[in-house]
């Protein structure tokens, strides 16, 4: 299981280490896209392959889905690892995500998010002071999917 919060310094060539613990939760290639709130997301092949389903089934004419493809996968890379289990993070995507010194990796079951050390350590104050109101709407969301 991908769970656990860990920090990586990223080199002067963008370059950054997977925490080893997700290195040895990862099967096949990796892919790693723009994610939301300015993170990004790094995935496995299989784990793509689910998250791209409903955009790839997705109708053309559906504007939500050529958004949602524009944002997710032509924004996406595969990387590959060196044998320290580094990466390097495209341009583009350090640019998005802001990254500069320092990368956290959030592991979040099905999928690591990774962030620049100040985006993260704001984007952690909002949900600590909003804990109580983002459960409450966790709840109608949950309600709303279970009478459909």
């Amino acid at each position: 299981m991908i769970i656990g919060q860990y920090s990586s310094k990223i080199g002067e060539k963008k370059r950054v280490a997977l925490p080893k613990k997700f290195r040895d939760q990862f099967k096949g290639n990796l892919i790693l896209t723009r994610g939301y709130e300015n993170c990004l997301v790094l995935v496995d092949e299989k784990q793509w392959s689910e998250i791209t389903k409903d955009v790839i089934n997705g109708q053309f004419i559906d504007k939500k889905i050529r958004d949602t493809s524009r944002f997710l996968i032509a924004g996406a890379h595969e990387i590959e690892l060196d044998l320290q289990g580094r990466f390097v993070v495209p341009d583009g995507l350090v640019e998005y995500a802001d990254l500069k010194e320092e990368a956290i990796f959030l592991g979040l079951v099905n999928w690591v998010e990774v962030w620049s050390k100040s985006k993260w350590t704001e984007h952690e104050k909002y949900i600590s002071e909003n804990g109580e109101k983002i459960a409450q709407e966790l709840i109608t969301v949950s309600k709303n999917i279970s009478q459909k």
